[in-house]
């Protein structure tokens, strides 16, 4: 299952970075394909990136609100609350696992050789209040004298952006080197850390920072496509802790906020089918009765 998850993950990050004319255009798509919401983080100023992103596309939602309602304009542009609120209500935090191009590239890295961390389960909060404050709030209250905001998120913290977009924009567009500022170093500083951060610890950046992550999380609860917790064929052998690249563990919090439906704890740890994969409440496959033999697995003592 973990070699289908990656090609899922590398089929998708080419879907929605799949305008590879850009070195010779050396500027960004602006095609039909923009209007598609891009269901992981993807910077939508990535030279290759062909969707939009949901993260920017809100925030430009609400810095343009009072605009537009200054000058009459009713229509506020909900069509990516929707797009991600359908995304997030069938899979949550799934998509984070499966379809998120910076989650790719956490996980390649944290794949080199290194001494592995714990990132402290409390900073798993901070991505709630950047959701609340940089993308919401102050889009929305801190405006200019035209009523319009400031895409806060993007503008000052994301390393995805940097990564994806600043950088390479800077590579092809040389003339963009002479109004370098302390705003880009200070993102390009942002992006190393998180870069750096990724060797040692699990998806740092998803786990405390990601406010497209908080969204997908507040449906972890009600999702459609959800993990499911046998506690009769639970024999407390805590594999599951030792592979989950979140930090979670399933058998104490089944429907943990964190959890990214990314399989490994089904699919690594459990040898007793504790865990199933249900889609709208039906199983996936069937599991044996608790005092059966166990199926054998090879269990990865990773690191989260």
């Amino acid at each position: 299952m973990e070699f289908i998850r990656k090609w899922i993950q590398t089929i998708s990050a080419f879907l929605v970075n799949g305008s590879l004319v850009f070195p010779f255009s050396r500027t960004i798509y602006q095609g039909p394909l923009k209007v598609i919401c891009s269901p992981g983080l993807n910077c939508y100023s990535c030279p290759a990136a062909t969707t939009y992103c949901a993260m920017g596309s809100l925030q430009q939602l609400m810095a343009g609100i009072r605009f537009s309602l200054e000058n009459g304009q009713y229509f506020l542009g909900w069509y990516v609350v929707g797009s991600i609120g359908v995304l997030g209500g069938i899979f949550g935090r799934m998509i984070c696992a499966w379809l998120c191009p910076f989650g790719l590239i956490q996980e390649l890295l944290h794949k080199i050789p290194s001494p592995k961390l714990q990132v402290p389960r409390i900073l798993r909060f901070v991505k709630y209040g950047i959701l609340l404050v940089m993308v919401v709030l102050l889009p929305l209250l801190a405006v200019d004298e035209f009523g319009g905001g400031t895409l806060w998120f993007c503008k000052y913290l994301c390393p995805a952006g940097t990564l994806e977009a600043g950088i390479p924009m800077l590579l092809l567009q040389p003339k963009l080197r002479e109004i370098v500022g302390f705003l880009f170093l200070s993102k390009l500083i942002i992006m190393v850390i998180f870069i750096g951060w990724s060797i040692p610890a699990s998806r740092p950046f998803c786990r405390t920072t990601c406010p497209l992550g908080a969204f997908y999380a507040l449906f972890n609860k009600v999702k459609l496509v959800k993990m499911k917790f046998h506690a009769d064929k639970c024999t407390r052998c805590k594999a599951c802790h030792h592979v989950c690249p979140m930090g979670v563990k399933f058998d104490e919090s089944p429907d943990d906020m964190e959890c990214i439906t990314c399989l490994a704890c089904m699919d690594k740890a459990c040898h007793y089918d504790a865990i199933s994969l249900d889609i709208g409440g039906i199983p996936l496959g069937t599991s044996p009765a608790p005092d059966s033999q166990p199926r054998m697995k090879k269990v990865y003592h990773d690191v989260a």
